[in-house]
């Protein structure tokens, strides 16, 4: 019998990849939930990993995949809700709203209903853990990126605010805010080397993460060692975030600013 048990919405690739790989590895038993069924069939044959397509936007998807981690695994222990969508064209173009509402639909309805769905088996297990992957665009703006930000920025105070409700009953919620991740999401920038570099000049780390740090926060958020965490959005993000970006980074010791 696994040590516990967790669902991972958007485990198919990227961060939540990261993330149901890592759990499993641990000892968990695994849910993982995408909309990609081609991506949770590489999880055929983990004898550790189950799978479920589903949309986090839907209810019932939301409910099926709580039940099928209590009816596989007898409990749930913790849940990530991984799942997220970007992209947008300005606010002034033709398709710009109903593109807003596909994308807060994921990162903002879905966070909602994986928060309402596994609250009841967390606290029927005695308590536990929810982990939310926001992002540092919810910390600061950027341009273009309009409907990304401001969704990502509603999560983090979803986080606050549920928080609050659930401490009392032993529910710890949590965020991560990556920063830039090689993830198959990514890819677009990276493959452009002016915008890759310029990107990466950013960073005062002067790289990008690995998924598996990014799951690493994960574990740590939802693992006893953050028992007296809650409310938190954790920034993994080689420093990114700690700028104002007036200047950047410095790329040795005693660089002067530039």
């Amino acid at each position: 019998m696994p040590s516990g048990s967790v669902v991972v919405t958007g485990g198919a690739a990227g961060i939540g990849r990261a993330c149901v790989e890592l759990f499993a590895e641990r000892g968990f038993g695994v849910v993982a939930v995408d909309v990609s069924k081609e991506g949770l069939d590489e999880f055929a044959g983990h004898s550790e990993v189950v799978t479920l397509v589903g949309d986090v936007a839907d209810p019932e998807t939301n409910d099926a995949m709580v039940a099928l981690a209590v009816e596989r695994f007898g409990r749930l222990d913790t849940a990530v809700l991984n799942a997220g969508l970007g992209g947008a064209p300005p606010i002034e173009a033709e398709g710009a709203i109903e593109k807003l509402d596909a994308i807060y639909a994921v990162n903002v309805r879905g966070l909602t209903l994986g928060i309402r769905s596994a609250a009841p088996a967390l606290r029927a297990a005695g308590g536990g853990s929810i982990v939310v992957t926001s992002s540092g665009a919810g910390l600061r703006g950027d341009p273009y990126t309009w409907a990304y930000n401001t969704t990502k920025a509603a999560a983090n105070n979803l986080v606050r605010s549920a928080a609050l409700d659930y401490a009392f009953q032993g529910i710890r919620v949590n965020a991560v805010a990556p920063g830039l991740t090689l993830t198959p999401r990514t890819a677009g920038q990276r493959a452009d080397p002016v915008l890759s570099a310029a990107l990466t000049r950013r960073i005062p780390m002067g790289r990008w993460a690995q998924p598996r740090e990014q799951a690493e926060a994960v574990w740590f958020l939802a693992s006893p060692a953050a028992s007296y965490i809650t409310g938190v959005t954790l920034p993994v993000d080689g420093g990114l975030t700690a700028s104002n970006g007036i200047l950047l980074p410095p790329t040795y010791p005693g660089e002067p600013p530039q």
